[in-house]
């Protein structure tokens, strides 16, 4: 097929070095992508792999994220086993930590091994905490197998006046989760991919990916398109733009930051009210706190960055009344990412059509999931 003429935008060695035809296109360079692509390169290294990004960083949550390497607190898991094969999720979450943790290097990742604490108010929560106090027992046995320990939760309760919390009366600790920093991250991937040869173009959101008579797709981009042999979609809630009949639904988080605190928070990540919340310390004595989305499921359910009054009142009350209630710290960042949900938990790893494969849908679980998922997806490419 004669395509037809370009807008005068790119040069011809631009068209013919960074737009020309590939054995593979990525569409999205977050983790997910960029961990496809690195994996392909080690299966395909003779293969010319393309990765193009929307934006000038990746434009969902691979670098809007909290930074927690966590598979689930007991509340979030309570929810969860009543949707799906809980085991062979939180399998997923574990085998995808250890995938990252290996492929980057917990040194570059900064990764820490400080667990997860899950806190419950005083009145409003003690329903939903007696009965995660009961289910201790029962999830360290469930998940053992996959961990290696049935020494997993454990009640913390104790910890809670060190901790500096107002109105908690308990708290459930995940000694096997940890914290991360996201920007160093992708970082590293983004270094990894250019040592790689692995091209990746910022700035170039797609705009459609058609399939030809012989098999290949045109992928096109404002005053370019690239032939590819097959393509990766890796854009989590935004896939349904190319692809509508995915079934998967956007859901902004809302993160915000605090300036330095007089009492900086102990080291640790922290859920609240079944995972829809969650706050860590950062470097500085800051606090990152971010969630909310259960406030307004549908006014969320949307790939548009920004913040609302709402979703930031509700986080900055919870901060001033509980987590630092003797101190109003200034909020110094304010940002949002697009996370993919489904009716199921597992992720969707599926051809949209010959040539056309979707890796998207990590329900709130990206740093989790999102290394394993994207390897899983180059193993597939590359056996076609």
């Amino acid at each position: 097929m004669t395509l037809p003429p370009l807008p005068p935008v790119y040069s011809y060695w631009e068209h013919q070095q960074f737009f020309g035809p590939a054995e593979v296109v990525i569409v999205g360079a977050g983790l997910v992508g960029l961990t496809a692509a690195l994996r392909l390169r080690e299966l395909k290294p003779q293969w010319r792999i393309t990765v193009l990004e929307r934006g000038a960083l990746p434009t969902g949550g691979s670098t809007k994220n909290a930074g927690f390497a966590c598979f689930g607190s007991i509340s979030e898991l309570i929810e969860q086993e009543q949707r799906g094969d809980l085991l062979a999720v939180v399998g997923a979450r574990w085998e995808g930590l250890a995938r990252l943790r290996e492929l980057v290097g917990d040194a570059a990742l900064a990764y820490a091994p400080v667990g997860g604490t899950e806190i419950f108010r005083a009145g409003a929560d003690e329903a939903l905490a007696a009965a995660c106090r009961e289910r201790i027992g029962y999830y360290n046995e469930k998940l053992a197998p996959l961990i290696g320990t049935n020494e997993i939760f454990r009640n913390v309760t104790a910890r809670i006046g060190r901790l500096g919390f107002r109105g908690i009366s308990t708290a459930i600790e995940n000694a096997h989760e940890g914290a991360l920093n996201a920007g160093r991250m992708m970082r590293a991937l983004l270094a990894r991919a250019a040592a790689a040869d692995i091209l990746v173009l910022t700035g170039q959101p797609v705009t459609a990916v058609a399939p030809e008579p012989d098999g290949t797709h045109i992928v096109r981009v404002p005053g370019a398109a690239i032939r590819a042999g097959r393509v990766l979609l890796a854009t989590n809630a935004f896939a349904r733009e190319l692809a509508p009949k995915l079934d998967v639904t956007a859901g902004r988080g809302q993160v915000l930051v605090t300036a330095p605190l007089r009492r900086p928070v102990v080291f640790s990540t922290y859920h609240y009210d079944r995972g829809y919340t969650y706050f860590r310390p950062l470097p500085g004595g800051r606090l990152l706190l971010g969630g909310g989305r259960h406030l307004d499921f549908t006014a969320e359910a949307t790939t548009t960055p920004g913040t609302t009054e709402p979703v930031q009142a509700y986080l900055e009350n919870l901060l001033r009344t509980v987590i630092r209630p003797d101190e109003t710290p200034a909020i110094e960042y304010r940002w949002s990412g697009v996370m993919g949900f489904g009716p199921a938990l597992a992720p969707v790893l599926d051809w949209v059509r010959p040539g056309l494969l979707a890796a998207v849908r990590c329900n709130g679980m990206g740093v989790a999931l999102g290394a394993g998922l994207g390897w899983q997806a180059a193993e597939s490419i590359a056996k076609v």
